[in-house]
């Protein structure tokens, strides 16, 4: 599988428990909404009471979600819950603690990464800290994960491909990712776009294209932990 191939990869890397949390970096805290103070989480998401409550992973506390930042949650949540009303969810904003009777606080969300269904694992994802970026498409099946240390293409059928890379800044928040190996250009265009995948039906906040030669293929992405945007 994919995923197991890639813990390997990482091995070396030392690997980090608990709950995966992000406080904003102030180098980047610029745009119209202010990150400052803003803190980014996994954990599962779930309707009560007429209410969508955010629950961090490995945590008790419960947070009572208001969409600030316009993300469309409860939509996403909607085409995507399961029958136990629970879904996985990677976002960033600000936790304020209250009395509220049946949550530990408020979570005031900005930004929404990704949205899918519930699934045991995704809190312990081990490579999550060390990426920048990862993307994922289908028909065919094609991931990439890309770090500090550099891009790793891996697809059905064939040896996972490690690779450097050039990131090169475009306007709009769109980015490109590229590299040279074998006699092969790789090219990994990203835009800031919500993206369906057509599998599992997750939604992710990055669209991507990748370009192998002249095969083209699209899919969709989110930030790693050592992204800040």
């Amino acid at each position: 599988m994919f995923a197991a191939r890639s813990v390997l990869l990482f091995a070396l890397l030392p690997l980090f428990a608990g709950c995966q949390m992000l406080a904003s970096s102030s180098s980047s805290d610029t745009q119209t909404v202010s990150k400052a103070g803003m803190i980014r989480m996994q954990g599962a998401l779930s309707g009560e009471g007429g209410k969508l409550i955010f629950q961090p992973c490995g945590e008790q506390r419960r947070y009572v979600v208001e969409d600030s930042g316009n993300t469309g949650v409860l939509q996403e949540g909607a085409s995507l819950a399961n029958s136990q009303n629970t879904l996985f969810a990677d976002l960033r904003g600000n936790f304020v603690a209250s009395k509220a009777a049946g949550s530990d606080g408020q979570l005031s969300l900005y930004q929404l990464y990704r949205v899918e269904r519930a699934d045991p694992a995704a809190c312990a994802d081990p490579n999550f800290k060390f990426l920048t970026l990862h993307v994922n498409g289908n028909s065919p099946k094609w991931t990439i994960s890309v770090s500090n240390k550099g891009m790793v293409l891996e697809r059905p059928g064939k040896a996972p491909l490690a690779l450097p890379y050039v990131e090169e800044q475009l306007p709009e928040g769109r980015f490109s990712v590229s590299s040279e190996a074998n006699d092969q250009r790789i090219e990994l265009w990203v835009a800031p776009q919500r993206c369906v995948d057509s599998a599992d039906g997750s939604v992710q906040h990055l669209s991507a294209e990748l370009r192998i030669n002249s095969q083209v293929m699209r899919g969709c992405g989110y930030y790693g932990g050592m992204r800040n945007d």
